[in-house]
């Protein structure tokens, strides 16, 4: 298993999968061919499905600048590997080909050849949760502990950029109103819900708190913001929330934050090594689903429980969510994403504490929810793995036409009277 600074990475929204990942691969390809007069950029599938809502074309156009790029959509070709695939062609001044390669982003902002999986430094010796935990309780270790082990001491100074990083989107979110780029005209809504959390009785204060955090992750994303992977960008929301609202609470320094923050990404390195953090290949259990396993975690961790409680708590985030569909409308990282990242948030808190009073015995592992959700994941129609064809995608659009037809008139005549 790699490090974790490779699932945490910091970078602009609104999708890991979509613009990380290309732009990246981008960036790569330009580098290697510096005599290249353009390049050809032929995206498919789920990335040539949802790619202009994702902004995409922006990703790679950025990758290849200031050498022109032309880019060509093929959503109805599925390569063999993975949904997420780019054909990237260098070509000289006559317009011939060059040189080709073809790549995929396999999610959270990771790509890979055609021929091969990108061999991985291994930092951790142990393949899954059951050998971690076996470890850890020979050890006497918590397992923020052992992955300081594994990592080095370093990984703290890179976990407290990464948790700066995601206290800084918050704030961001949080400030902003208006209407997020793109066709649904979606409003911002999370510095609406800080205020009522302040407006709110005390019972519902804490959880209007982590809905407004979440949102404004979530939001910021949606806008191409800066964000941290958690596990993606889709994703990002449900960590960062349940860990600023717990350190609220207890006034915790950001040393114990950052310990859960390694404890998370622990299980999401899990995920994303064992399973997949892939919409396009798993849905969005791939991505909401191992989030909030990974606040779960990081919630538990915080409230002073030992690492089968953590465990316990980590595979129920993430049970609790297998089949969900990833489905955006209008191919926007907005509807249904947004609101999933709130409500992840707080059942992430549910996990925790239902694990705390635990003790600690499930039937099910960790390891085991990973394999389902990855079956799960390979059982699913197409339609239903970011492609924007199936699930909400498919029954709001037929509304969202009808909303379009019903206010472009109005819209018109009244700029006519101005």
């Amino acid at each position: 298993m790699e490090s974790i600074k490779q699932l945490y990475k910091i970078g602009m929204g609104p999708s890991s999968s979509h613009t990380m990942g290309p732009r990246k691969a981008a960036e790569q390809f330009a580098a290697a061919h510096p005599q290249a007069a353009s390049f050809k950029a032929t995206l498919y599938g789920s990335l040539a499905a949802t790619g202009k809502g994702h902004l995409t074309d922006f990703a790679i156009k950025e990758g290849f600048e200031p050498r022109p790029v032309s880019i060509l959509w093929e959503p109805a070709v599925f390569l063999p590997k993975h949904p997420n695939a780019i054909l990237l062609q260098a070509l000289d001044k006559a317009g011939h080909i060059t040189d080709e390669k073809t790549v995929y982003s396999v999610g959270g902002g990771k790509i890979e050849d055609e021929t091969s999986v990108i061999k991985q430094s291994s930092v951790y010796p142990h393949k899954n949760m059951a050998e971690i935990l076996s470890y850890t309780a020979k050890n006497r270790m918590l397992l923020w502990e052992y992955v300081e082990e594994c990592e080095g001491a370093q990984i703290w100074d890179y976990l407290s950029l990464v948790w700066q990083t995601m206290l800084n989107t918050i704030n961001r979110g949080l400030e902003k109103r208006g209407v997020l780029p793109g066709s649904l005209g979606l409003e911002r809504k999370a510095r609406r819900y800080l205020h009522s959390a302040e407006q709110a009785p005390a019972y519902l204060r804490r959880k209007n708190n982590l809905y407004a955090y979440a949102l404004a992750c979530a939001e910021e994303n949606a806008s191409g913001g800066q964000v941290v992977t958690a596990p993606t960008c889709g994703s990002c929301g449900v960590v960062p929330a349940v860990c600023r609202l717990i350190k609220e609470i207890y006034d915790f320094e950001d040393s114990t934050i950052i310990h859960a923050l390694a404890t998370a990404g622990l299980f999401g390195n899990l995920a994303k090594s064992n399973a997949s953090i892939s919409g396009a290949e798993v849905g969005c259990q791939g991505e909401i689903g191992v989030a909030c396993a990974m606040a779960s975690a990081a919630a538990c961790q915080l409230e002073g429980s030992d690492n089968r409680r953590i465990a316990y708590a980590a595979e129920m985030g993430l049970e609790h969510h297998l089949g969900l569909t990833c489905d955006p409308v209008d191919g926007l990282v907005q509807i249904p994403c947004i609101e999933r990242n709130a409500l992840a948030a707080a059942r992430a808190l549910d996990c925790a504490t239902y694990a705390l009073i635990s003790d600690g015995e499930h039937r099910i592992s960790y390891d085991d929810v990973l394999a389902a959700m990855m079956q799960t994941g390979l059982d699913m129609k197409t339609d239903y793995r970011e492609t924007a064809k199936g699930g909400l995608a498919r029954f709001f659009k037929k509304n969202l036409l009808r909303f379009k037809r019903k206010t472009s008139l109005p819209r018109i005549r009244a700029v006519k009277k101005k």
